[in-house]
């Protein structure tokens, strides 16, 4: 870890050692650490986090309008701001609003193929009960599965073609292969001046606080990404956010 002693003389001058005194190299500031730039406590804490870097890696799925990518945009930024080499790969379907979306998030590993191997994810995120079926193949034994039960059924359902399957059928899913079950009822979002806050920061959150990511990122360069994101509603997405934090995941 970083000798937390030096001042801020020593650490504007590049002069960063190690706790038993040896020198070392002052860490890369990626482009996306703006903030680290102008708050030394920031920048120091972004260390000790790098020497925590371990492989992990994120399967998301969802439909179009979700904020899906956006979840993995944020991981991704956080991850790059505490120099964890990131690797995102989003997948967009035929339709913006409705069609299936995928990403795949690769933490810690450099460089790193775009795929995540099936039974390989060390945590999947559905955003949406039918196409979180898609994923449950790449979640790894023991890894986690965050679940948000919201219902958008396909055309083939609602022209009576198809069935949707239900909750229990996905979570049965799941639990065969061997995930550990995390669910969030679309229902019960949190309120924010009366009104529903966004989903996908919530769950953002929950993934964060929920699961092994969490052991990964910084759980407030995390909050930072978000709050810097977006000029408009800075607090409903940090309400979002810290509501995921401290939510109880049902395992169903």
């Amino acid at each position: 870890m970083i000798n937390e002693s030096m001042n801020n003389e020593q650490l504007a001058n590049g002069e960063w050692r190690m706790a038993n005194g040896e020198p070392r190299d002052r860490p890369h500031v990626s482009r996306f650490t703006f903030h680290a730039s102008r708050n030394t406590d920031y920048e120091l804490r972004i260390t000790n986090y790098e020497l925590r870097i371990t492989n992990y890696d994120v399967y998301l799925v969802g439909v179009g309008g979700q904020g899906v990518l956006t979840i993995g945009d944020v991981l991704m930024e956080a991850a790059l701001q505490q120099d964890i080499p990131a690797s995102f790969y989003p997948t967009k379907g035929m339709a913006q609003r409705g069609g299936f979306v995928k990403a795949q998030l690769r933490l810690g590993r450099q460089p790193v193929g775009p795929n995540v191997p099936e039974q390989g994810a060390d945590l999947v995120i559905a955003m949406e009960v039918s196409e979180a079926l898609k994923a449950v193949r790449f979640v790894k034994p023991g890894g986690d599965f965050l679940l948000f039960g919201h219902v958008w059924p396909p055309t083939a359902v609602m022209l009576g073609k198809a069935s949707y399957p239900t909750l229990e059928q996905v979570l049965e899913q799941v639990q065969e292969a061997g995930g550990r079950r995390h669910y969030l009822a679309a229902e019960n979002l949190p309120l924010y001046e009366g009104q529903p806050v966004p989903a996908n920061i919530f769950v953002l959150g929950a993934a964060v606080g929920h699961s092994g990511l969490g052991q990964v990122l910084d759980p407030s360069v995390v909050a930072q990404v978000v709050q810097t994101r977006w000029k408009k509603g800075v607090e409903r997405n940090l309400f979002a956010f810290q509501a995921g934090l401290s939510q109880m995941a049902n395992g169903k």
